[in-house]
């Protein structure tokens, strides 16, 4: 056992609270629905990146390169200034959503290059032009462009021109749990001098100026350290549980500012201020020469050591710091020859904990992505605080004192959520997404299953799921419909951490699973509107990928009967059985519920298959649709081809034979009723005792053999889904044949559009019409994987479709995992396709090995698009890499469904 997996074990056991610290800032509080007090619900506009430097926060903070303890009491961030910003560079710039071309999008470089599931060592980068920041030229420039143009970055405004830039690296390493050592190391990229203030800042999160939030802390300088160090006294802030004294101290001799991280309403509301001394008070004194914004007594909740650093042309400049408990021992030279010895042997424990699992079969770029796409992971975890009570009785529209305002949430009063939680991106979604958060998990299983049978864990307590069953969804509407993945990745956990350990997490199995039938009910009663076992729930996560706004319907009535919905469910039913299963071979009182769900599974599949015109089926096209249902009785298949046909193919799960032989008398009684009613059996693939497949498996699937082989032969072909670097969402066929259909008066089109979204719908940040999406390739791989398990080498396919290359099926996983993988890696040429056609990403040696990750990618060149730091689901591409170079065709058929998830060997 490594270094860091023994502190793992110590936070397990409760030995050492090595998580205490870690990186839990925000990358963008403002714009957010929790800090919206406005009477519109405009969050945008009630809380913009004007406001973000003057205004305290109420439910959490934001921060350059930052860390915080695990409550948010106390934080620590950069702020930079170039002598030509207008403003302190305290929190990365982004456009709101309705400035940008397509959607809120942040306009700054910055990179998570390395991390530890414990934080013992981070590493992050952010690159600081030297010319004025163009704050002015990406709003008025990005507002001009239209959604048919790209967007306006920040290397197109030339701001980095001539490499006059500085590399700000920010790394963490600690001594202890609550010892952080910080190094800050500043490379001038430029041929010329440069001059730098850097201002590490220290700062509470304001809890005292809010209803019950507590005395006021306060910081201060540490007595007998020569002005060199930051007392920083918490007291019972109200900010989780309690915090010891901290002190920050600080190398050289900074200049120790103090201000109060109080709203200045003179600026703002043209109000007194309560304190002279307000959140905005360092950039009034370093970007303005205001001496008297900063408090001459040296005390208040906010402060910082101002460096002022002048960085040689190609030279560098380090700064050294030191977070620690008060009274903590250790050396009189806290930055001595132990400082970097301290940084050498974190680093070096990184790299022996990646090396159990990163496999040794893979390529030095394959090792570069992977270790970045986990680093991401780690670096995303986020402080999350919603009081959904209190925030309701604050805008006067609390359900329980017969308010009847409108107001979003208002169902969703029971909710308060205080928690670090792994988000889809700290910036663009600085708010967590409940499938996002069950995809997070198996990137994030690979480096601490424990924080990831958290995140699980979360959204079904008391607090997060709605006690009607529902699980929430994202703040901006906790009642929306995110797909029901929840139990497949509960049940990947388990099946993780039994491969790993011996023995799966049974606690951990049983408190899910009855949770989970809650939230199975719900879908049952909610979401099948006629209980005809057939599913809707509008969007499911795909935003614009149907023929109009699946959320809305139609505006004279009318509603959709959902493939993917549908599909879900099964799958849904799937993951439950098999949870079933290990569950009944401890306790046999689950075996009735197992029933319940294997019966449950046979209605949706009879839904689904309903043959003729009434069924999603389409027998001439070989593909499932959504069913459209009209007021007048008439319905029509709307012939999209796109990911939602290819779900249910998703909806497989194998029975091995001894699940099979532990469960006989379900199985038996599964049988008997297929033998009753062979409309059950002829509508799912066939299953018992003359249908077994490789090792006597049995396999439960909505698609038969031949259903199957008509998918893939469009799923793998270029000219439709299969794309250079993955499956498409949208089929590549409705570019020159978009899909136009007339309904109540009204035209509707779909095409292929492989890049940025040409419409509004949803936002307009993201497009499920033709680019590819990395969860539901996932999905994808996962489900060949399970007919290869069935069928062996026997089934047979072409891939690509009319190469004449035929392939098993899960050479045929491992040809979409590698076009997925390519995204990131290097080509022949050197170049790599997510970076598109930028010439400093593709050919800087400063920049080329920087990774972004993506929310999804170009549907034919592969180039990242729409939030530029997703590593939450884009982070699975590390799962990938690290499953194909651990396992082979035969031990994947040899395996009782396991040792895909393990190191080989």
């Amino acid at each position: 056992m490594n270094a860091e997996q023994k502190r793992l074990v110590e936070v397990r056991r409760g030995k050492a609270d090595w998580r205490l610290w870690g990186p839990y800032l925000s990358e963008r509080q403002w714009g957010v629905v929790r800090e919206d007090y406005s009477e519109s619900g405009d969050a945008w506009n009630f809380f913009p990146h004007d406001h973000a430097r003057s205004r305290a926060y109420r439910h959490g903070e934001d921060g350059l390169a930052g860390i915080s303890d695990e409550g948010q009491a106390l934080c620590f961030a950069l702020a930079l200034w170039n002598g030509r910003d207008p403003i302190l560079k305290e929190r990365l710039f982004g456009l709101a959503n309705e400035e940008g071309n397509h959607g809120e999008d942040v306009k700054e470089y910055y990179f998570y290059l390395d991390a530890t599931p414990a934080h013992s060592y981070l590493k992050y980068l952010y690159k600081y032009p030297q010319a004025a920041y163009p704050y002015d030229d990406l709003v008025r420039t990005n507002a001009a462009r239209s959604r048919n143009e790209p967007e306006y970055e920040l290397l197109d405004t030339g701001v980095f021109a001539g490499d006059r830039y500085f590399d700000v690296f920010v790394e963490y390493a600690k001594a202890g749990p609550d010892d952080v050592l910080i190094r800050i190391t500043v490379c001038n990229r430029g041929p010329e001098a440069a001059r730098l203030r850097l201002l590490p800042t220290l700062w509470f999160r304001n809890t005292w100026s809010w209803s019950g939030g507590g005395p006021k802390p306060e910081a201060r300088p540490l007595a007998g350290e020569g002005g060199r160090a930051i007392l920083a006294l918490p007291g019972d802030s109200g900010a989780g549980a309690a915090l010891p004294d901290y002190a920050l101290r600080c190398e050289g001799m900074p200049e120790l500012l103090f201000t109060e991280n109080e709203t200045n309403t003179e600026r703002l509301f043209g109000t007194p201020n309560v304190s002279p001394y307000v959140k905005d008070g360092f950039d009034a004194f370093v970007v303005h020469g205001n001496a008297r914004a900063v408090n001459p007594e040296r005390t208040g909740t906010k402060a910082g050591a101002l460096y002022d650093l002048e960085v040689a042309g190609g030279g560098e400049a380090v700064v050294r710091l030191r977070l620690s408990a008060l009274g903590r021992r250790m050396d009189k030279n806290v930055f001595g020859k132990s400082f970097e010895a301290t940084f050498a042997r974190r680093i070096q424990e990184a790299d022996a904990f990646y090396a159990t699992v990163i496999p040794e079969t893979v390529s030095p770029d394959e090792i570069l992505v992977m270790r970045q796409a986990l680093a991401g992971m780690i670096w995303t975890k986020q402080y999350y605080q919603f009081d959904v009570d209190g925030w309701l009785r604050d805008h006067g529209a609390h359900p329980l004192s017969g308010k009847e305002r409108f107001c979003r949430n208002r169902e969703w009063f029971h909710m308060h959520n205080d928690h670090i939680i792994s988000m889809p991106d700290k910036w663009e979604y600085p708010w967590y997404a409940s499938w996002d958060l069950a995809f997070h998990a198996l990137a994030l299983s690979l480096v601490d299953i424990d924080f990831a049978k958290e995140q699980l864990s979360l959204m079904l307590q008391a607090d997060y799921l709605h006690p009607s069953g529902q699980i929430p969804a994202y703040e901006w509407n906790f009642s929306d419909v995110n797909p029901p993945v929840h139990a497949w990745a509960t049940l990947f956990l388990y099946r993780t951490e039994q491969s790993v350990s011996g023995r799966g997490d049974l606690d951990f199995l049983k408190r899910s699973f009855a949770k989970l039938m809650l939230n199975f009910t719900w879908w049952v009663n909610r979401k099948d509107r006629f209980g005809k076992n057939v599913f809707d729930g509008g969007f499911l996560g795909l935003d614009n990928i149907g023929v109009f706004d699946r959320s809305k319907g139609l505006p004279r009535g009318g509603y959709l009967e959902q493939a993917d919905g549908t599909a879900w469910m099964a799958l849904f039913c799937q993951n439950m059985i098999e949870m079933g299963m290990e569950l009944a071979c401890h306790d046999p009182s689950y075996d009735e519920l197992l029933y319940k769900f294997l019966e449950h599974f046979l209605w949706i599949a009879s839904g689904m298959n309903r043959p003729g015109d009434e069924g999603m089926w389409d027998e001439e096209d070989g593909f499932y649709y959504d069913l459209l249902r009209l007021p007048d009785g008439r319905s029509m298949r709307l012939k999209v081809r796109s990911m939602v046909g290819l779900l249910p193919l998703c909806a497989v799960t194998i029975i091995e034979k001894r699940q099979r032989n532990r469960a006989f008398h379900v199985m038996d009684i599964l049988g008997r009723r297929l033998r009753r009613m062979p409309e059950l059996r002829d509508s799912m693939h066939p299953i018992g005792p003359d249908h077994g497949g490789v090792a006597g498996r049995d396999m439960l699937a909505l698609v038969s053999g031949e259903r199957l082989r008509r998918i893939l032969a469009r799923m793998l072909d270029e000219k439709e889904f299969l794309s250079p670097y993955g499956i498409r969402a949208l089929s590549r066929h409705h570019l020159e044949h978009p899909y136009v259909v007339r309904v109540q008066d009204q035209e509707h089109r779909v095409g292929y559009v492989p890049g940025d979204s040409d419409s509004g719908m949803f936002g307009g940040n993201s497009n499920w019409r033709g680019p590819v999406w990395m969860p539901v390739n996932q999905l994808i791989i996962r489900a060949l994987l399970q007919y290869y398990r069935y069928y062996g080498d026997g089934f047979q396919i072409e891939c690509p479709t009319g190469s004449g290359v035929m392939m098993n099926l899960f050479e045929v996983s491992r040809e979409i995992a590698s076009r997925l993988t390519r995204i990131f890696l290097r080509d022949e040429s050197g170049r790599r396709p997510v970076f598109g056609d930028s010439a400093m990403f593709q050919e800087d040696p400063y920049w080329r090995d920087n990774i972004l990750f993506y929310e999804f990618f170009h549907g034919d060149d592969g180039r990242g698009l729409g939030a530029s730091h997703q590593t939450g689901w884009t982070g699975l591409v590390a799962k990938l890499i690290q499953l194909y170079g651990n396992v082979d065709a035969a031990r994947v058929l040899e395996s009782d469904g396991r040792v895909v998830f393990v190191k080989k060997g």
